[in-house]
C-alpha cells in the first residue's frame, strides 16, 4: 500500500513535471525573474512610502564607505578605487560651493568624452544637489546651444579634449552671461574658468549631506537628451525613479559583486551612464571604462582586465563580427552580455563566434516609462511578458497605419489592440506606478509622446514610437520605428533637424530627409530628396561642408537625391514612403543620386559601381 502511493506520488510528480515543461516551459526563469522584480519593487516602494530615497549617488557613498579599497574603475590600465572616485568628487563638490553661486536645484551642463572626471563630476555636482545634463560630444554649433539653453542650465562643464567645440559656442554663451569651466590646470580662453587647479586647493572631504537629500521617488535628478521623433534633440527628465532602475539592470539579469563590467558606449547615453555605471554601483563590481568603442581593441582588453560583463548596441556586435578572425576569440572570461538593438542573424554568429556568452538584450527608452529584459536568452527577443508583468507594466500593441502615420481607430473612436503575431504601435499606460516624465522646458513636446482617451476615456498612454509583434509564446520582438526619427550606428537622428542644416543653403528650397536600408547592416543610413531654388545649382562641395560642420557624423546624409517637385501627402507633411522603399539604386531611379565621399570632402555621383560596391560591403558607411 505505501509503495503504490510512493509510486503513484512519484508518477504524478513526473506528469506534472512533463506537462510544466511542455505547456510552461519558461515558468520557474520567468518565476526567479519574478521573484527579483518584486524584491527589488519593495525597496523602490519604501522609498516612497518613507520619502527616503537612496539614490545611486548615495549608493555610491556607501560603497566607498564599505568597499574603499576596491577597485571602481580602470581607465585606459589607470585605476581608481571607490575611495579615489569619492574623494575626487567631493572635491569637485567643494570647488563649486567655493567659487560658484550653484544652489541645490540648478542645472549643471556636462560636455565631456568618457573619462573618469565625467564620473567625479557627476557625483560633485549631485553631491551639491545640483541636476546634470548630459551633453552628447558629437554634437555642434546651433544644435549644441539648442541642448544647452533647452535644459535651463546655468553653468557649462567642458572637457579638456573638447576645447575646440567649446570655441565655436562660446561667444554666444558668454552674451547669454554663461558661466564656462574647464577640466584643466589653464586655459588661453578668455573668461573661462579652471577647475583643475582649483582642485588641487580644496579639501576631499564630504560636504554637508543635507545638500544632497531626497525626499521624492519623482524628483528628477539628470537631463539625457534624445533626438525624439521631430525637431532638434530633447531633454528628456530622468527621475529618481527611472535612476534607480537602470542600476537594478546587471543585476537582474545575474550581475555580482565580484564582475567587471567593460563600458564603451559614451557617458551621455542613458545605457552607459544609468545601466553601465550605475549597474556596477549598486553591485559594487568594478567598471573599465573606454574613451571610445574599438572593434580592434575590443577582445585585447575584455582579455587584459579579466572583463566578465560586456555593454553593447546591435551595431558594436556587428563591428566585432566583422572583424578579421583571430585565434583564441573565445579565450576570455566575458559570461554576459547587456544591451539591446541586436539582429538575430549577428547575435547567432557572435555566439557562435565568441563563445557561450548570456545575452541580455533588453528594450527602453530614455524618456520611456516601461521595459522590457530578455532574461531567458531567446535569440531576437527584446523581452517576455506575462499576466503579472502586464499587472505591474501595463502596454499593448496596437493596429497602426505607416503610411497616414497614426494609430487605427475603430468605429467607436477606439484604438484597436492587434492579435499575437501581428505587429503593433507600443504603447505604455501612464500611472502613479509607471510616470512619464517627459522632457523639460516644451510642454508641446512631452505632450506630443502621449496618446488620450485610447480604449477608453480618460486614459493616458505612452507613445513608444516603435512597432512591436508578441508571439504565442509572450516573446516581444522590435520591428521597426514609426515617424520622422530613424537609428543609425545606435544613434536616433531627427530628420527635421538635419533637413534644416541642410535648408540653411542658399540655394536648397526644400529637403526631405529620411532612412534607408542597407544589407548587413543595422538601422537606416541617412538620406535627403532636395529641391533647389529656381535658378540654382546643385554645389556638391558646400553640401559636403554644411552637413560635417553642423551635423554628428552619424547624422549626416550618406545619400542625396535631387528631385523636381516634393510629393506631399494630405496634411501637408513630406512623403516619405515611396521614397524610403525606392532607396538609393541608380539603376532604378531616374533622378540624379550622390553618395557622401569623405576622401572627396564631397558628394560625388552615385554611380552603379558606387552602388554594387556598397552592396557588397566592399565601401564600408
Amino acid at each position: 500500500m505505501f509503495l503504490s502511493w510512493i509510486t503513484g506520488t512519484v508518477a504524478g510528480l513526473a506528469a506534472l513535471h512533463f506537462l510544466q515543461k511542455s505547456l510552461f516551459p519558461y515558468f520557474w526563469v520567468d518565476l526567479k525573474f519574478l521573484l527579483k522584480v518584486i524584491r527589488y519593487g519593495f525597496l523602490i516602494e519604501m522609498y516612497k512610502r518613507t520619502g527616503n530615497v537612496v539614490t545611486v549617488v548615495d549608493r555610491f557613498i556607501q560603497q566607498a564607505q564599505r568597499i574603499p579599497n576596491k577597485v571602481f574603475l580602470i581607465f585606459h590600465g589607470e585605476t581608481y578605487t571607490y575611495r579615489d572616485v569619492d574623494k575626487r568628487s567631493n572635491r569637485v563638490a567643494q570647488v563649486f560651493l567655493k567659487h560658484s553661486t550653484l544652489k541645490k536645484g540648478d542645472t549643471v551642463a556636462v560636455l565631456m568624452s568618457n573619462e573618469p572626471d565625467f564620473l567625479n563630476v557627476w557625483f560633485g555636482l549631485v553631491k551639491i544637489g545640483c541636476l546634470v545634463a548630459f551633453l552628447n560630444y558629437n554634437l555642434r554649433s546651433r544644435s549644441l546651444l539648442h541642448c544647452f539653453h533647452s535644459c535651463g542650465a546655468k553653468i557649462l562643464i567642458v572637457g579638456a579634449d573638447l576645447l575646440d567645440t567649446l570655441e565655436e559656442i562660446l561667444p554666444s554663451l558668454q552674451d547669454d552671461k554663461i558661466a564656462v569651466w574647464v577640466m584643466a590646470k589653464e586655459t588661453s580662453l578668455q573668461g573661462v574658468n579652471t577647475i583643475v587647479d582649483k582642485l588641487e586647493c580644496v579639501s576631499d572631504e564630504p560636504v554637508p549631506r543635507h545638500l544632497r537629500i531626497v525626499k521624492s521617488i519623482r524628483a528628477p535628478t539628470l537631463y539625457i537628451f534624445t533626438s525624439g521623433t521631430t525637431g532638434l534633440p530633447k531633454a528628456a527628465v530622468i527621475g529618481q525613479l527611472q535612476s534607480l532602475k537602470g542600476a537594478a539592470g546587471i543585476w537582474a539579469f545575474g550581475g555580482t559583486p565580484e564582475d567587471i563590467v567593460y563600458v564603451t558606449l559614451p557617458l551621455y547615453h542613458s545605457a552607459a551612464s544609468l545601466i553601465g555605471i550605475g549597474g556596477c554601483i549598486y553591485l559594487g563590481a568594478t567598471c573599465v571604462l573606454r574613451k571610445k568603442f574599438s572593434a580592434s581593441q575590443f577582445w585585447v582588453d575584455c582579455k587584459k582586465y579579466d572583463v566578465t560583463v560586456i555593454q553593447y548596441i546591435g551595431e558594436l556586435c556587428r563591428y566585432l563580427c566583422k572583424q578579421p578572425k583571430r585565434e583564441g576569440e573565445k579565450a576570455h572570461k566575458v559570461r554576459m552580455a547587456v544591451g539591446n538593438g541586436v539582429r538575430s542573424d549577428v547575435w547567432r554568429e557572435f555566439l557562435e563566434r565568441f563563445g557561450d556568452i548570456k545575452m541580455c538584450e533588453l528594450y527602453g527608452a530614455t524618456e520611456g516609462n516601461i521595459c522590457f529584459m530578455n532574461h531567458t536568452g531567446k535569440i531576437g527577443s527584446v523581452g517576455r511578458t506575462n499576466f503579472f508583468y502586464k499587472l505591474v507594466f501595463p502596454f499593448e500593441l496596437i493596429k497602426y497605419d505607416i503610411q497616414k502615420d497614426e494609430p487605427i481607430k475603430n468605429q467607436h473612436g477606439w484604438c484597436e489592440k492587434v492579435q499575437k503575431g501581428e505587429t503593433g504601435l507600443l504603447i505604455s499606460k501612464v500611472n502613479s506606478n509607471n510616470p512619464f516624465f517627459g522632457y523639460t522646458g516644451n510642454k508641446k513636446h512631452t505632450e506630443k509622446k502621449l496618446l488620450h482617451d485610447v480604449f477608453k476615456k480618460g486614459d493616458v498612454y505612452f507613445n513608444t514610437g516603435d512597432l512591436m509583434v508578441q508571439d504565442s509564446n509572450n516573446f516581444l520582438y522590435f520591428r521597426d520605428r514609426i515617424g520622422d526619427t530613424f537609428r543609425w550606428k545606435g544613434e536616433n537622428v531627427a530628420t527635421t533637424e538635419v533637413s534644416d542644416i541642410i535648408g540653411m543653403l542658399d540655394f536648397i528650397q526644400e529637403a526631405n530627409v529620411y532612412g534607408v536600408t542597407l544589407p548587413e547592416h543595422e538601422g537606416k543610413a541617412g538620406m535627403v530628396s532636395i529641391i533647389l531654388k529656381p535658378k540654382q545649382t546643385l554645389d556638391l562641395m558646400s553640401t559636403y561642408k554644411q552637413v560635417t560642420t553642423y551635423l554628428p557624423g552619424y547624422a549626416c546624409p550618406r545619400f542625396l537625391r535631387l528631385q523636381e517637385n516634393m510629393e506631399m501627402t494630405g496634411t501637408f507633411k513630406q512623403q516619405k514612403f515611396r521614397l524610403v522603399e525606392e532607396g538609393f539604386n541608380p539603376t532604378t531611379i531616374k533622378d540624379p543620386l550622390f553618395f557622401l565621399d569623405d576622401s572627396k570632402q564631397s558628394y560625388v555621383p552615385l554611380t552603379k559601381d558606387i552602388y554594387d560596391k556598397i552592396i557588397s560591403g566592399l565601401i564600408k558607411l
